[in-house]
């Protein structure tokens, strides 16, 4: 009987032997995949980090670099635009000053035919003063012509606009240009000159 339970302690013993060895080896497998997890866990999250980092670096560099070019795109726009604007408006002032100088030429003349024409119209008038009066409306209308034809000669030398007003023995030339050269200062009088028999020093160049 104490043989038996002897060898029952010894059989327990060799199982308790035998089992703690594959307890400790669940234990460390268990304790080796664990880590093999954090460490896994811990290497993908800083992968991210690094990987959100560049991105939004890169990103942020990119956005910086769209907005520089934006703003210096967006200057040069605005300085274009005054640019243009300004031209627009100088233009504009010279364009209306030459139509207004037209306009004020035509309507002296329209005002001294007028007066003229109601001395032809006049029963009461004299011979002598309807004959003046028929005069003055034919050296209107030749200085008219004469206007018309300097104008005509002047603009085919190459100036965008030009208003010649004649009075007698003097003419007033008005071209559109930022500077005037010798020569076509020298072409303008000889325009004026087949035009009219004024000499250059009858003439008045004036630049707009």
């Amino acid at each position: 009987m104490k043989e038996k339970m002897t060898e029952l302690s010894t059989t327990e013993e060799v199982v308790k032997q035998e089992k703690k060895p594959g307890k400790f080896r669940r234990m460390m497998a268990k304790f080796g995949r664990r880590n093999a997890i954090i460490t896994a866990s811990v290497l993908l999250i800083a992968v991210a980090v690094l990987l959100n980092w560049l991105l939004f670096a890169n990103g942020n560099k990119k956005t910086n670099g769209y907005q520089k070019y934006d703003a210096q795109t967006t200057d040069q726009s605005q300085g274009n635009d005054q640019s243009k604007s300004n031209e627009q408006t100088e233009k504009a002032t010279t364009d209306a000053y030459f139509s207004a100088t037209q306009v004020s030429r035509q309507r002296a003349r329209d005002e001294a035919l007028e007066v003229l024409q109601s001395v032809v119209d006049n029963a009461e008038a004299a011979e002598t003063t309807k004959n003046e009066a028929l005069t003055g409306i034919a050296t209107i209308a030749d200085e008219i012509r004469k206007e018309a034809d300097m104008e005509s000669l002047i603009t085919a030398k190459g100036f965008e606009q030009c208003v010649a007003v004649l009075n007698g023995d003097s003419v007033s030339i008005i071209v559109k240009a930022e500077n005037l050269q010798p020569s076509q200062i020298a072409q303008i009088n000889e325009i004026v000159y087949a035009s009219t028999g004024i000499a250059p020093a009858g003439v008045t160049i004036i630049r707009k």
